[in-house]
């Protein structure tokens, strides 16, 4: 199993999720690599990737904005283990800084924590999201020789 290190994504929180993975998919060759509705808030998360690197922009469809730690906007950097998470949120608040977390969500979420950076936007600590395997994954599908003749409608391709 690969392990993701270093900035793996940029969370976003959007209005109409289905409105911007139309507009990444036009204007950024990006495509969902994964998508689930949250147990929690019920509303839709999605990955997006270009394919070209273990990297998402995901999206967090919200209908009220949250404004703990600022909001759920945000950078995610993954790290080798849980103990470093745990170890780097340790220094954090030992420094003063606002944290959330850890919290082990499962699949696909993983062992996450937030930490405010010095001007209140949110970093995210991970282990086991698997960025880079879901990335990877959906770059093998797309490689896959289509049946000729067949072509994804817009309706299909946001479902």
């Amino acid at each position: 199993m690969s392990i993701d290190r270093g900035l793996t994504h940029v969370a976003l929180p959007v209005s109409d999720v289905d409105a911007s993975i139309d507009f990444y998919e036009r204007f950024a060759d990006m495509q969902v690599v994964h998508r689930r509705i949250d147990d929690e808030t019920g509303e839709s998360v999605v990955w997006l990737s270009d394919g070209t690197r273990p990297f998402v922009i995901v999206l967090i469809e919200q209908h009220a904005v949250s404004h703990a730690l600022g909001g759920f906007a945000h950078l995610g950097v993954g790290c080798a283990s849980r103990a470093e998470v745990d170890r780097r949120c340790d220094d954090a608040r030992r420094e003063g800084r606002d944290v959330f977390g850890p919290e082990d969500h499962g699949e696909p979420v993983g062992y996450w924590a937030i930490v405010a950076d010095p001007d209140g936007h949110n970093l995210e600590l991970s282990h086991g999201q698997e960025v880079g395997l879901t990335v990877e994954r959906a770059s093998r599908r797309e490689q896959r020789p289509r049946t000729p003749g067949r072509t994804r409608s817009p309706a299909r391709r946001r479902r």
